[in-house]
């Protein structure tokens, strides 16, 4: 007899990261991907625990995936409670599910959870310290998902962009055709990173455990997956123009000239050295997956 082909879970389909999940995961099992509204083929509203429960019983996955969260880092400061519902308390619910089921989860995190003060590449045991709701509530549910017992694996990732959603490229793509003159912030430092690249990576290590909760088991905890290199929204901006047509002229810019109601890391560079000897996954500069991603827009 044949053996049972994995059923993966992937709770929103329609952010950067989720939409090209649902083509990386797919030669691993069959994905039932999520939405928020009822053209879904299944509906779960991470603010809802019944809804994850309804989907878990429906589905009875042998992976979860959660690429949704409440990603509004500016409203989150005006919506703690929605934020605290959808990225701190919901993962341990999945979490929870996740155990009593036998399935494996996959999460996704972020730089937000540091202060951004550091000059080095922040490592995954660094001492925490988000500025804000959204890092707060990402940190809370990190900390829920592994307390759950779940055999979880936790990616922070950090500056994403891509060809769906809101994103830094999409606005400078829109920007360039308005506008003669940008104001970019340079002092802030990060690593720019496609969507596709973590939909891929993700992948390629669910494949290396086999689509097996306990082999997620083994690798249980925090990795860091962004690009290789560094660079400030500046040069990030300076690199799409590029790449682009446009003429528009960029003038770099302090974030004091650019305040707004949620305090920005100042240092989002990530190290992935932990990803790399575990899974053996050497990330691409954001030079070379920014050149790939407009060449195939």
């Amino acid at each position: 007899m044949s053996q049972k082909r994995p059923r993966i879970l992937l709770i929103s389909s329609r952010g950067q990261v989720g939409w090209e999940l649902q083509r990386t995961l797919a030669p691993l099992g069959e994905v039932v991907a999520t939405g928020r509204n009822r053209e879904a083929r299944l509906v779960v509203d991470l603010a809802n625990p019944d809804s994850l429960v309804q989907a878990f019983d429906e589905v009875r996955p042998t992976l979860v995936v959660n690429a949704a969260a409440y990603t509004a880092v500016d409203r989150a400061e005006s919506e703690p409670n929605l934020a605290e519902a959808v990225n701190a308390v919901a993962p341990g619910i999945i979490g929870e599910l996740a155990t009593r089921q036998g399935a494996a989860v996959i999460h996704y995190s972020t730089d937000y959870v540091f202060d951004g003060a550091s000059d080095c590449p922040y490592r995954e045991d660094d001492k925490t310290a988000p500025a804000g709701i959204y890092g707060r509530t990402k940190l809370q549910g990190e900390q829920a998902l592994l307390e759950s017992a779940a055999d979880a694996l936790i990616f922070r990732t950090a500056w994403v962009y891509g060809e769906h959603g809101q994103n830094f490229l999409k606005t400078m793509q829109r920007l360039f055709s308005e506008r003669d003159e940008l104001r970019i912030v340079d002092d802030q430092i990060g690593s720019p990173t496609w969507s596709r690249m973590i939909a891929e990576a993700t992948a390629q290590i669910a494949s290396q455990l086999k689509m097996e909760p306990a082999r997620f088991g083994e690798r249980r905890g925090i990795y860091h997956l962004t690009a290789a290199g560094q660079t400030s929204w500046f040069g990030f901006a300076q690199a799409i123009l590029k790449n682009s047509e446009s003429d528009c002229r960029l003038l770099p810019i302090p974030s004091s000239e650019y305040p707004t109601p949620a305090v920005r890391p100042a240092w989002s560079v990530l190290d992935n050295r932990k990803l790399k000897e575990t899974f053996g996954l050497a990330l691409p500069d954001w030079h070379c997956s920014l050149q790939q991603c407009m060449a195939e827009v």
